[in-house]
């Protein structure tokens, strides 16, 4: 099933009243990860299970950009353009410099391995904010081995130390996470609980007053998972059915019910109005009416 479940009037100005979906890539084992570059004009998306980081252009298609990856999940840019990834298999958040060598940001907390690092987006100041739950240690997404931490957390890399500070850590399974279009606001998913939370950002970068924000409620096969803002402020989060859409005030204005089990998306093409969506086998293109953002700006 594919198509649109609209819950408010306001969905259509968002997103549309009727999609068509474009499927840009088959035949992988479970996608993640999608990430533009807006300069060059590629897509890179992890086929994680695969153990293989793809590159797809409208003009080259798909090719390797990484094989292995260390079955790496979320991706982004920082601010000079380099790639950050979240590995499970080897439980580090790593930055991939010019000259293609990698560096490791993090891998431990303390003496303890962390969980696996699961999904990352990058302040304007330069911190880096990353999810760390422990599906990377599980068959299938990632290395089956015992968790040396008791807790699953969402950390914090400072800009100019690169000192790694631990900032909420009372999550079941944390997962997609986003900050507000004005970066006061950090959105965090616990896909166990099936709900999206919300922390206002102090100062010096710590989070307080975390709350829940919203509930992925519907239909279908999913929880939440991948999470960005759009630059009207609306929020799209992974869940029941597809991706579910709301608005700033945390209003349910509907789902795109996508055709396969949907684990991330991003938006792309000139005018970040092409949603890329990473769903189990595929990589979909649909077009939305609202731009999205990008993280390399």
């Amino acid at each position: 099933m594919s198509g649109v479940e609209i819950r408010d009037a306001r969905f259509q100005a968002v997103v549309a009243a009727s999609l068509e979906f474009e499927r840009l890539v088959g035949g992988c084992i479970f996608t993640e990860g999608p990430l533009w570059h807006r300069r060059d004009r590629y897509l890179l998306f992890s086929d994680m299970p695969g153990d293989h980081l793809r590159r797809w252009s409208a003009n080259d298609g798909v090719s390797t950009f990484r094989q292995p990856c260390n079955k790496s999940n979320g991706l982004a840019w920082d601010n000079q353009g380099r790639l950050i990834a979240c590995e499970h298999a080897s439980s580090s958040l790593t930055r991939t410099e010019a000259d293609g060598g990698i560096t490791v940001l993090a891998s431990h907390f303390g003496d303890k391995q962390l969980n696996s690092p699961n999904d990352v987006v990058v302040k304007r100041d330069g911190a880096i904010y990353f999810s760390d739950p422990s599906y990377g240690r599980m068959e299938h997404f990632g290395v089956p081995r015992p968790l040396e931490l008791d807790f699953r957390g969402v950390y914090r890399l400072e800009p100019d130390t690169g000192a790694l500070r631990l900032i909420a850590q009372d999550f079941a399974q944390p997962n997609g996470l986003c900050f507000s279009l004005d970066e006061r606001r950090l959105f965090v998913n616990d896909t166990e609980r099936q709900h999206i939370r919300v922390f206002e950002v102090a100062a010096d970068g710590t989070l307080a007053n975390g709350r829940v924000w919203a509930n992925t409620l519907g239909e279908g096969p999913g929880a939440p998972d991948g999470m960005k803002v759009d630059s009207a402020g609306n929020v799209y989060c992974c869940g029941p059915g597809g991706i579910h859409v709301l608005a700033p005030d945390a209003t349910a204005l509907g789902v795109i019910q996508v055709p396969e089990v949907t684990a991330n998306f991003c938006w792309g093409d000139d005018d970040l109005r092409s949603l890329f969506i990473a769903a189990s086998t595929s990589i979909y293109r649909i077009r939305v009416n609202t731009p999205g953002t990008a993280q390399l700006r």
